[in-house]
């Protein structure tokens, strides 16, 4: 069967378009990962599902969505500069229309490099107003401790306290005019090579596990373009296996880059002065298990994002876009 060449554009439009569609679906997961791996004293969530649960109760059903508004709006070229490097380095890393495991393995060095620049200040802005709601309702539950003696509930709280509960409406226009004012293009940058240092890796397990997984029970040609050759459901259940593995491997550094990128901290909770600092503070403090925090919701959120992502490039849908338009 002969290889279906892809063009740039159509490469750019299928990421943008699986972006789209897959930050859609699991966006309040991510913001249940956000808060949990945020929490350092106060334990105002106890696991996701309590996360979401206290979420919509003091925040409404759209308090889920806090942050989502970057990422449709950032995710279209952060995802199609991955998916896309990825396949040019493929490309020209392919010999003979074959390419091995260390080439699977640069070429995902080389997507999770080039997505960087986009995904920084978007995970910057996100992670400002996904953790607005966790401030608030760790103040809350602050506040009650006070006057409600030493073991207070965020729902009773809640009722006591209805003028407080709602967290500081801030946009994320406002959030970068004031980082731009403040310290420059380099605040919207802060935790870059936190991000690096996730993302990197993330490609490399990711992308050659994809390919290899979409290529089981198929021997010839496995190392070129198999997300083009595989059936539908074979490229979408490789692309959540592989992007849940992926995930939960690199959840420890998505923890330090998520704390990195924090600026507003509660009440008794760390700054940190960089990357080692941030491992060393955390592991004295929260022990090993707080690198952790969030690795099922990172799995929940990734696995069906990168699913779509291959649903959508086996579908051909940039392609028809581009067809429709020419």
């Amino acid at each position: 069967m002969a290889e279906k060449k892809v063009s740039l554009p159509a490469k750019l439009i299928n990421g943008g378009v699986a972006g789209l569609v897959g930050v859609t679906c699991v966006f309040p997961i991510d913001l249940a990962k956000t808060r949990l791996q945020n929490q350092q004293g106060a334990r105002v969530y106890s696991g996701m599902l309590d996360c979401l649960a206290k979420t919509i109760k003091m925040e409404g059903y759209f308090g889920m969505y806090r942050g989502a508004a970057v990422n449709l709006t950032l995710v279209t070229p952060e995802k199609a500069i991955k998916l896309a490097a990825n396949d040019v380095f493929r490309q020209k890393l392919s010999k003979d229309g074959k390419l091995p495991l260390w080439g699977e393995i640069l070429a995902g060095c080389g997507a999770g490099t080039c997505q960087v620049v986009v995904t920084t200040p978007m995970e910057m802005l996100k992670i400002q107003l996904q953790d607005a709601g966790r401030l608030a309702a760790q103040r809350t539950v602050a506040a009650s401790a006070s006057t409600a003696g030493p073991t207070p509930s965020l729902v009773a709280s809640q009722a006591a306290q209805p003028s407080t509960n709602a967290p500081p409406r801030r946009s994320a226009t406002r959030i970068t005019l004031e980082l731009l004012q403040t310290r420059g293009l380099r605040g919207l940058y802060k935790g870059a090579g936190a991000t690096l240092m996730r993302d990197v890796p993330f490609s490399m397990i990711y992308f050659p596990l994809f390919a290899n997984l979409n290529a089981v029970g198929r021997t010839e040609d496995r190392h070129s373009n198999p997300q083009e050759r595989a059936p539908f459901l074979q490229s979408f259940v490789a692309g959540c296996m592989a992007g849940s593995v992926a995930a939960v491997a690199v959840t420890p550094l998505d923890v330090i880059k998520t704390r990195l990128q924090t600026l507003q901290k509660g009440e008794g909770e760390d700054s940190y002065r960089g990357i080692i600092d941030c491992a060393q503070r955390i592991l004295k403090r929260e022990g090993p298990s707080a690198f952790l925090k969030g690795a099922t919701c990172r799995a929940l959120v990734i696995a069906p994002l990168f699913g779509i992502a291959q649903g959508v490039y086996f579908l051909g849908v940039g392609e028809s876009v581009l067809g429709m338009l020419g």
